[in-house]
């Protein structure tokens, strides 16, 4: 099957709620105010509850208790709270394409573990806006429970296979395109903001990581949590390329930092988000 119709069956079986559209046409609409988003997510009482348990969490580490949708809103900003609705998401569209062939926790853990790397590494470099990254890191794997499910022989074929190589470097032998890559492109099709799904759908792109520094940093936080998630196969695995190398400046320590941060944080957030 074409990436294209794996885009295709993840549309069709799972929609983005209405109110994550609503959220993002206010955002995107200069007339409306902090106030509009708040009404938006006040009338539902479990999602602000789980939005002000993540902006009172490790993501953002403010000193003082955020105890209201506005003032998280005025405190986080309309994107970040954007960002956490996403990801709250995210864990209904996992539970969408539960799979046999993938143990959902697992992949769930890695999946967040990637996104709080993503966030430190960002956030230490001073990308804007870094809370982004663990929404994309969040996503970037999203298309391999859609693969499991939609083409079972194909991705059983594609787990057993135990010649050497990267996952991402098997998924182009057994379908022509990465996992990401069509994470990135159903992710794009659920019109979620450019600088979301972009540095997703290129993210095993070594051109493209050379010379963008969003691209290069979602690609080392996928690598981090490869090494530290699998140990027995990947324990030896490079995290900087020279490709990544090129665009994304980094010291050692905020490697080592990123590591104990995920480490840490991940099963926080994991529980967080149910």
């Amino acid at each position: 099957m074409s990436v294209e119709k794996y885009v295709s069956f993840a549309a069709q079986s799972f929609t983005l709620p209405d109110l994550c559209l609503r959220i993002r046409n206010v955002l995107d609409d200069h007339r409306s105010d902090t106030d509009d988003i708040a009404r938006m997510i006040s009338v539902d009482p479990s999602l602000s509850a789980k939005i002000l348990r993540l902006a009172n969490s490790a993501l953002f580490r403010f000193p003082s208790q955020i105890e209201s949708i506005p003032k998280a809103i005025n405190v986080i900003g309309g994107e970040a709270l954007y960002n956490l609705v996403i990801a709250e998401t995210a864990n209904s569209a996992f539970k969408c394409f539960e799979s046999g062939l993938i143990r959902l926790d697992k992949h769930w853990h890695s999946s967040v573990y990637c996104g709080m790397a993503g966030k430190y590494l960002a956030k230490q470099s001073r990308v804007r806006a870094s809370e982004r990254f663990f929404v994309m890191g969040i996503l970037m794997n999203l298309s391999e429970l859609v693969i499991a499910k939609c083409s079972p022989d194909e991705y059983q074929a594609y787990l057993s296979d135990e010649h050497p190589g990267l996952p991402w470097e098997k998924q182009k032998k057994y379908f022509n395109f990465t996992f990401a890559e069509c994470s990135g492109t159903i992710m794009e099709s659920w019109k979620l903001p450019l600088p979301l799904f972009f540095p997703v759908k290129n993210a095993h792109n070594p051109h493209k990581q050379a010379a963008e520094r969003d691209i290069a940093l979602i690609a080392c936080a996928q690598r981090i949590t490869l090494r530290e998630n699998e140990p027995q196969e990947y324990g030896k695995l490079e995290l900087f390329t020279p490709e990544i190398a090129a665009s994304l400046k980094v010291e050692g320590e905020t490697l080592g930092n990123a590591v104990s941060f995920a480490n840490t944080e991940t099963q926080k957030i994991v529980n967080l988000i149910r």
